[in-house]
């Protein structure tokens, strides 16, 4: 099969990749999302290599669920061993030997083909097309925050970013949460949030320090982190959202004088995300920036690392 392949160092094609082996689930691959973590990888992060991409839509060609079979699907992408305690409690996503597709020890999405189990395996419905299918994994991860906190109504809360990330984190906030601000650099990604109500501003002031309750981190940026010390109160929390590939020292001892709460959160639950979708709750179709066919790869990833680049895919 077809197949972007990275070796640790540089990103080829690879026309003659071996397609997965048998014993999971099979998927004929659509379309993949370039991620902020693919790019991340490409410096350096989690020392992976192989193929990459984990944010994508399929057919189900093969599956011991013949059910399974023909059906459009979308992907968890954490791949747990399904027999140590985390396993058995529910938490794949933290087995310690777990796979997690395109990113540790498993072939990703930017190819013909992909496997997962089947139990990662999730139906999309047809009210949700296949550009907007891509986006349920990220969505997930933007869920997860209400997943891992209890937030108080009332709280202040500041997102940090205006990117992929970012965008749907504050649309997932904003549908229970009121006072929401999002601090981001550029006007045509900021004036995104504000169609759909949420404040705007495009840099810190002396009021907005220490001022917030929850800042969540998702600018992509090692600055984004030093950022949220700046807002974010004594006794407050903090939510990291960013992979960052960074080689510097970080100074916590404002995050240690301050009792600082820190929470780092990644992936999340599917279901709320599909059909936060399939409802119209959430819309993603202004996040869409330009699909590229895989061939045009290097052109796509070049895009997708400029800094106004909203959502760029990848169709196989």
């Amino acid at each position: 099969m077809k197949a972007l392949y990275f070796d640790g160092k540089k990103l080829v094609m690879n026309a003659d990749y071996p397609k997965p082996k048998p014993g999971e689930t099979l998927v004929k691959v659509t379309m993949a999302g370039i991620c902020g973590t693919d790019l991340e990888i490409l410096k350096g992060y989690m020392s992976y290599s192989g193929v990459l991409g984990h944010e994508f839509v399929g057919i189900v060609e093969d599956s011991h669920n013949k059910e399974l079979v023909g059906k459009r699907i979308v992907g968890e992408i954490n791949a747990g061993c399904k027999n140590c305690e985390s396993c058995f409690s529910g938490l794949e996503r933290h087995c310690q030997n777990r796979t997690v597709l395109g990113i540790y020890k498993r072939d990703g999405a930017f190819a013909e083909y992909l496997s997962l189990p089947e139990e990662n395996v999730h139906v999309i419905p047809d009210s949700i097309s296949d550009k907007q299918a891509v986006f349920v994994e990220p969505l997930a991860a933007a869920f997860e925050i209400l997943e891992q906190l209890h937030l108080e109504s009332s709280w202040k809360i500041a997102v940090l970013g205006d990117g992929r990330l970012a965008q749907l984190v504050a649309r997932v906030l904003n549908l229970s949460y009121r006072n929401i601000t999002c601090f981001g650099h550029h006007e045509e990604k900021t004036k995104l949030l504000q169609k759909i109500g949420i404040k705007t501003k495009t840099r810190i002031e002396n009021s907005d320090e220490h001022s917030y309750d929850v800042v969540v981190e998702a600018t992509g940026r090692e600055s984004g982190f030093l950022d949220t010390l700046k807002l974010v109160r004594p006794r407050g929390i903090v939510i990291l959202k960013s992979t960052i590939a960074s080689q510097n020292k970080i100074d916590l001892s404002p995050a240690i004088i301050n009792e600082i709460t820190f929470v780092g959160s990644r992936c999340g639950p599917f279901r709320p995300a599909i059909t936060a979708l399939a409802t119209g709750l959430i819309s993603v179709d202004d996040l869409i920036d330009t699909v590229y066919p895989i061939d045009s790869y290097a052109q796509a990833f070049e895009h997708a690392g400029k800094p106004g680049a909203l959502k760029i895919m990848l169709k196989t």
